[in-house]
Order: C-alpha cells, then structure tokens, then sequence
C-alpha cells in the first residue's frame, strides 16, 4: 500500500497549512489512519488519528499540543485524509508522516517537511 503526502512547506507562524494523504483508493475507508512527525533529534511522535467508524462511531484524537489547532478529516468520499493545520507554531516544525493501519499491518508515507518561521 502507497502513502502520498503532499502540502509540505514554509509558513509564517500563525498561519494555516493542508496535508493531504492519498491512499489506496476507496480501501482507504477500511483503515485507521492517522498523522505523526518527526523533527530532527526527536522521536517520531502522534498528532492525530481518526478510525474507521461512520457518523457518530467516528472517533477522532489529537496530541495536546496541537488541540483547537488542527483537525484530521477524512475527504475525497474517503481516499484521501488530510492534516489541517492552523496557528501554526514554529515548534510545530517537523517531517510530518501518514500512518494507515489494517488489520495490524501498519504504512507509512515518505514524509512531508513544514517549517514554521518568519
């Protein structure tokens, strides 16, 4: 399974980016998915993830640090789940990672770079 991430780059802080991940076409609704990163001598940590349910048995959660700031939809009739960011912080710098989890087997994507700096 392939993981695309895209939306990567420089920003002001204070403002807003969209990463969209691309997966395995409308097989995507059937896995958990979700968003680490990873910035240079820390260890890869989660930012968000959403689950397979539906309507009311969807279930999102989000690292501390980024609560009220970003948000982790599902698009695209579900082939593609997206990171979108707002306020962003320079300490929110980092390679940012798609993770898809099915039935145990876990992927990744290759990583996108976000750099928050004025």
């Amino acid at each position: 399974v392939q993981l695309v991430e895209s939306g990567g780059g420089l920003v002001q802080p204070g403002g807003s980016l969209r990463l969209p991940c691309a997966g395995p076409g409308r097989a995507f609704v059937y896995y958990n998915l979700a968003w680490y990163r990873q910035s240079p001598g820390s260890q890869r940590e989660l930012v968000a993830e959403i689950n397979t349910g539906v309507g009311s048995r969807q279930v999102k959660s989000y690292a501390e640090s980024v609560k009220g700031r970003f948000t982790i939809p599902r698009e695209e009739s579900n082939e593609i789940v997206s990171l979108q960011m707002s306020g962003l912080k320079p300490e929110d710098s980092a390679d940012y990672y798609c993770n898809a989890d099915v039935g145990g087997i876990t992927y990744w994507g290759q990583g996108t770079p976000v750099t928050v700096a004025s």
